[in-house]
C-alpha cells in the first residue's frame, strides 16, 4: 500500500514555480530574474576567462594596457558591475517581493485559521466555528485567508509551495501567512522543517472552493457525528480509541490526536499517507507502525469482527 501514489491521485503538486497566488507569483518571478543574471553572469566570466587564455601572451587588454588596464577591467567588471546588480536585486526583493509575502494585518482578511503542528500530522481549526479537522485546509478560492500556526511539540514549518512562502512554528509562539488561491484546486502542502522520523509523511493538502461549497463544507465540519449504530462507537469507546481521539456528539473527548468527528470526508489517512479508503482505513487501524513507522498510534489489538465494526462506524463519520 504504497503511499507515493496519494498526491497523484488528489492532483496536487510542490512546484514552486507555478504560482497561484500573487504572492507566490512574486516569489517566482524574483526567481527566475535571479536565474538570468546568474547565467548571464557565469557566461560573461567564462567569456572572460576564454579571452584571458587566448589572449595569454599577449600585453594589450581592454581599458588599456599593462597594470592600470588590467586594475580597471577588475573594478569596472569585478566589483562594480556585481555590487550595481546584487543592490538593485536586494532592493527589489525587499521592497517588493518581501512585502507581497508579508503576513496580513490584523482584520484585514475575510477568514482567519488556526494551523497546529503535531509530530506527524495537522490539527486544523476556523474561527468562529465549532471544532477542529486535520490534514485538510479548504479555503474559499480568491479569498485572503489570515494562517495563525504553532506547534504542540517540536519546530515544523508550514509550507504551500503553489500559495506562498513558509512559516516557521515554533513552541509557545504564533506565526502568520496569508494563503491565497486564484482559482479552484487542491495544493500540496508540506512541512519544511526535519521534525522526526515521519517528517516526509506530514503533508497538508490545501482545497480551495467556490464560496458557497466552502460554506457548505465549514457548516458540515462544525456538526456534531450523527447517531451511532452497530456498535461501532461501543468499540471505539471501549478498546481506547476515545483515549486519544474527540468525536464530538459522544463521550470521546480526548484531544491527544486527531479529531474524528468527520473524518470519513477527508481524503486521505496519516496526513497524506494512504488514500482515504475502506481498504486502507482497515489496514491503518490494524496496525498503524506497517504504514508509517513511529506515528505515536499504537497497534489496535482487537478482534476482526470488532475491527470491522469499527471501520464501519469511522467510514459513516462524514
Amino acid at each position: 500500500m504504497s503511499s507515493g501514489t496519494v498526491p497523484v491521485a488528489l492532483g496536487a503538486r510542490q512546484n514552486v514555480l507555478h504560482p497561484h497566488s500573487p504572492a507566490e507569483h512574486s516569489i517566482a518571478t524574483l526567481w527566475w530574474v535571479m536565474f538570468a543574471v546568474s547565467c548571464v553572469g557565469l557566461a560573461f566570466i567564462a567569456l572572460l576567462l576564454l579571452l584571458g587564455w587566448i589572449r595569454r601572451n599577449r600585453e594589450a587588454l581592454p581599458f588599456g594596457g599593462g597594470e592600470r588596464g588590467a586594475t580597471r577591467l577588475v573594478v569596472g567588471l569585478g566589483i562594480a558591475t556585481p555590487i550595481v546588480l546584487l543592490s538593485a536585486l536586494f532592493v527589489w526583493s525587499d521592497v517588493f517581493v518581501i512585502r507581497s509575502t508579508a503576513a496580513p494585518s490584523r482584520g484585514s482578511t475575510a477568514l482567519t485559521v488556526h494551523v497546529v503542528g503535531h509530530q506527524w500530522f495537522w490539527e486544523i481549526g476556523y474561527r468562529g466555528a465549532r471544532g477542529t479537522t486535520a490534514n485538510e485546509l479548504h479555503i474559499p478560492v480568491r479569498t485572503k485567508v489570515n494562517v495563525l500556526a504553532t506547534t504542540a511539540d517540536v519546530i515544523h514549518s508550514l509550507w504551500v509551495p503553489e500559495l506562498n512562502r513558509k512559516i516557521d512554528l515554533i513552541p509557545e509562539r504564533t506565526n502568520s501567512v496569508l494563503l491565497y488561491a486564484d482559482r479552484a484546486g487542491t495544493y500540496l502542502g508540506q512541512c519544511a522543517e526535519f521534525c522526526g522520523l515521519q517528517h516526509a509523511h506530514m503533508e497538508l493538502i490545501v482545497i480551495a472552493q467556490p464560496r458557497p461549497q466552502f460554506e457548505q463544507w465549514l457548516r458540515g465540519q462544525s456538526s456534531d457525528a450523527g447517531a451511532a449504530s452497530g456498535g461501532g462507537l461501543q468499540v471505539f469507546m471501549r478498546d481506547g480509541c476515545a483515549n486519544c481521539h474527540q468525536i464530538r456528539g459522544t463521550a470521546a473527548r480526548s484531544q491527544v490526536g486527531p479529531d474524528l468527528t468527520h473524518v470519513a470526508s477527508r481524503r486521505t489517512l496519516a496526513a497524506g499517507t494512504i488514500p482515504n479508503d475502506r481498504a486502507h482505513m482497515r489496514a491503518w487501524l490494524r496496525d498503524p507502525q506497517d504504514l508509517k513507522p513511529g506515528a505515536k498510534m499504537p497497534q489496535t489489538l482487537m478482534s476482526q469482527r470488532d475491527l470491522g465494526t469499527l471501520v464501519d462506524y469511522l467510514e459513516g463519520l462524514k
